[in-house]
């Protein structure tokens, strides 16, 4: 994922609602999410590249989404995918804060990511870039690819737009609308990542459109104090039109 704003146990009917854009080549092939054949109790879409994911739930609760850190000087042309650590966090028996420990014990083997994870109990994150493994405190977060709650404009602005649509749920329209914002940043308010100015104004948005590369699906998870969650996925074309929409709903089964 390129972009993810998530609330945690800020609201008295949904203690998680994520919602997160994924950003990436336009000719990476990849599904949309769905209960994957070989694991059976892993939701989530699949990069047919590497066959890892970028963001998924489990019929337990789990839930495990990943950035990748934008750094061009810190290049590792060898490492690894990352989508393997999702499904690694996704598939883990041990507690949230185990569960990045373990990862962040052999995560200098990766190009730069963060990773969130919540075993349905605790939410936390591992900076790789940093070593850092935390739990987060019930509050509304942002990841895009530098480190959490980074003020870049675009995830200043979805995580204040995810709080004003918290007492709206589950109209998923307002949600639409904040993943489809195209605006582009004014120069004096870009970040400096290392990449060219005009890149920096294309990957300004939370919704991208650029040569070769963009937002590919928006996603919003809902899981619900009573134990339902709701996986609500749009994947897009290269012109930013709808190509597909999936909804899934299940129960937890603990």
């Amino acid at each position: 994922m390129c972009l993810i704003a998530l609330a945690w146990r800020t609201h008295p009917d949904f203690p998680l609602v994520v919602v997160a854009n994924r950003d990436e080549y336009l000719d990476r092939p990849a599904v949309p999410a769905h209960w994957w054949q070989d694991a059976n109790d892993l939701l989530a879409g699949r990069d047919l590249e590497a066959g890892g994911t970028w963001m998924g739930v489990t019929r337990s609760g789990r839930f495990a989404a990943l950035t990748n850190y934008r750094d061009p000087s810190r290049r590792h042309t060898a490492a690894p995918s990352r989508g393997k650590l999702v499904r690694d966090a996704l598939e883990s028996r041990r507690d949230t804060a185990s569960t990045l420990h373990d990862i962040a014990a052999d995560s200098t083997r990766y190009a730069g990511f963060n990773l969130l994870v919540s075993d349905g109990d605790a939410l936390g994150i591992h900076e790789s870039t940093t070593g850092a493994v935390r739990l987060l405190e019930p509050g509304i977060y942002g990841l895009s690819n530098h480190l959490l709650d980074t003020p870049w404009p675009k995830l200043a602005r979805a995580r204040s737009r995810l709080a004003e649509l918290l007492p709206a749920l589950p109209d998923e329209d307002g949600v639409l609308a904040l993943l489809r914002d195209d605006t582009l940043v004014a120069d004096h308010e870009l970040p400096q990542t290392g990449v060219s100015l005009e890149w920096e104004r294309q990957l300004s948005p939370a919704f991208i459109r650029a040569p070769g590369y963009g937002t590919r699906c928006s996603s919003l998870i809902l899981a619900r104090a009573d134990g339902r969650i709701r996986f609500h996925e749009w994947t897009w074309d290269a012109d930013g039109e709808l190509r597909s929409e999936v909804s899934h709903h299940f129960r937890l089964a603990r």
